[in-house]
């Protein structure tokens, strides 16, 4: 696991390190083999003096509430890979990622949310990072039972090669965009990439005529910019739900 970020704490746990999981499975993974029995190795380039006190906050897509647990820094390694060996301490901590790991195991949905990964397709930057911020933001606010893990592309093209080359389970698209047109990256990874039931929800402030144009193209929903953030989650459940699994 590697540390995103971290910040000053309180003295007893003078720094906090986030530490993501790719996945769910990532992280029962690290417990069986390692969190279990007490400690686990971070990569970070960040210096550590041997018996440091840090708190670990784990977590990965799609947990709705992630863990901490107070560790003292053991080991530093600087080649080839760059990080601590850190031993958990006695405490809630421990007993909490316990607990953590047996509702995962279990499939509590009120643990672990369902990850979808949506392609963002707007060549607004300001308007794709509201949308993305918005909605990895949303299962913390409850708004739905999803998690997203968006990926963004500015134009039609961008957008086919991310399709050719990527797997989603769903997309977002600007009918209008430079160099190729949403609506005609719609109707090529219909007919041409062979997506006919990835659900593709395109979004346009054009009105009628954009909606005929991304419908025609094979768009499996419309919806008027700007868009409601309930509105689009709602919308994106609804369709995901619907596909077979």
């Amino acid at each position: 696991m590697s540390d995103e970020s971290s910040q000053r704490k309180h003295e007893r746990a003078a720094v906090t390190l986030v530490v993501d999981y790719d996945g769910a499975e990532d992280f029962v993974g690290d417990y069986t083999e390692n969190l279990s029995r007490g400690g686990t190795f971070i990569h970070t380039s960040r210096p550590f003096e041997i018996g440091s006190v840090v708190r670990l906050v784990l977590s990965f897509p799609g947990l709705l509430q992630a863990v901490a647990i107070d560790a003292v820094v053991r080991w530093a390694r600087s080649e080839p890979d760059l990080g601590v060996g850190v031993e958990f301490l006695e405490g809630p901590g421990r007993e909490a990622l316990a607990a953590l790991v047996d509702r995962i195991q279990r499939r509590d949905p009120r643990t672990v949310a369902r990850v979808v990964r949506l392609l963002v397709v707007d060549d607004n930057t300001h308007v794709s990072s509201l949308i993305c911020n918005g909605l990895q933001a949303s299962a913390k606010r409850s708004i739905g039972e999803l998690a997203f893990e968006p990926t963004t592309a500015e134009t039609g093209m961008d957008a086919l090669h991310r399709l050719r080359t990527e797997t989603f389970d769903a997309v977002l698209m600007d009918v209008y965009l430079p160099v190729m047109d949403g609506h005609r990256a719609i109707e090529i990874a219909r007919k041409e990439l062979a997506l006919a039931k990835l659900p593709i929800i395109a979004f346009s402030a054009g009105g009628p005529v954009a909606r005929d144009l991304a419908l025609h193209a094979g768009a499996t929903m419309f919806l008027d910019k700007p868009v409601r953030l309930r509105q689009l989650v709602e919308t994106i459940q609804q369709l995901v739900d619907a596909q077979p699994d």
